[in-house]
């Protein structure tokens, strides 16, 4: 399905290589959240649509499963009544429904793991519109911050150049440039290891959480 395609895509991104990467952060992630908010609708929809249509075959699957029950109980009684030929009858139809039955199972089967992956998607989709709404701002302040130094840093070499720059003061001024992309670097990676740090305490605090709720569970 080309929408479940989209949405792997979204959910895939790492918003932290899309910032960096981007020539305009501020307009990519605002952009990046449009299209999330989109594909969540249309997720939304289809998820509806697919649960509809899930129903309606469990109902064409009952409806059947009645008639081949209904067929083979006339069948008994025409055997009851000694009508052979009618028990036969009925209990043709009461086989032709059993197997209509069976093909409608067949594609609820179907229908309900098609809804479970659509919910699947939709709840990791919701999740990444959440971290890229939350990280939005940080995001275009750690890019902001990276591009002013680079700036300062530019800035700095061309005021102190001229024509009688000499070869040690221009391997100065690129000692100084490299410097300050790598302060600019630094201090990205740090904003990455904080994130993730912060997740894995995070994710200690629901293990701690769970352990819990499974340690009252069992004593009840």
């Amino acid at each position: 399905m080309a929408l479940l395609e989209r949405v792997a895509a979204l959910i895939r991104a790492n918003l932290n290589d899309l910032v960096d990467k981007a020539e305009d952060p501020e307009k990519m992630i605002k952009q990046l959240i449009l299209d999330m908010q989109n594909q969540l609708m249309q997720v939304k929809t289809q998820v509806a649509v697919t649960i509809a249509d899930q129903h309606l075959l469990m109902k064409k699957q009952q409806e059947h499963e009645d008639s081949a029950r209904q067929w083979l109980r006339k069948a008994e009684l025409a055997v009851g009544k000694g009508q052979d030929d009618l028990a036969r009858a009925a209990l043709e139809r009461s086989l032709a429904a059993r197997q209509i039955s069976e093909n409608f199972a067949a594609q609820v089967a179907d229908q309900t793991a098609q809804v479970e992956n659509l919910k699947a998607a939709l709840r990791k989709l919701e999740f990444k519109l959440a971290e890229a709404r939350g990280k939005a701002d940080l995001l275009i302040a750690r890019s902001r911050r990276a591009r002013a130094l680079g700036k300062a840093a530019q800035a700095r070499l061309a005021s102190a150049g001229g024509p009688q720059v000499d070869a040690f003061g221009r391997a100065r001024n690129q000692v100084s440039l490299a410097e300050a992309v790598s302060q600019a670097k630094a201090e990205l990676a740090a904003g990455d290891i904080a994130e993730r740090l912060a997740a894995l305490e995070t994710q200690d605090a629901v293990e701690k959480l769970l352990a819990e709720l499974k340690a009252r569970h069992a004593r009840s």
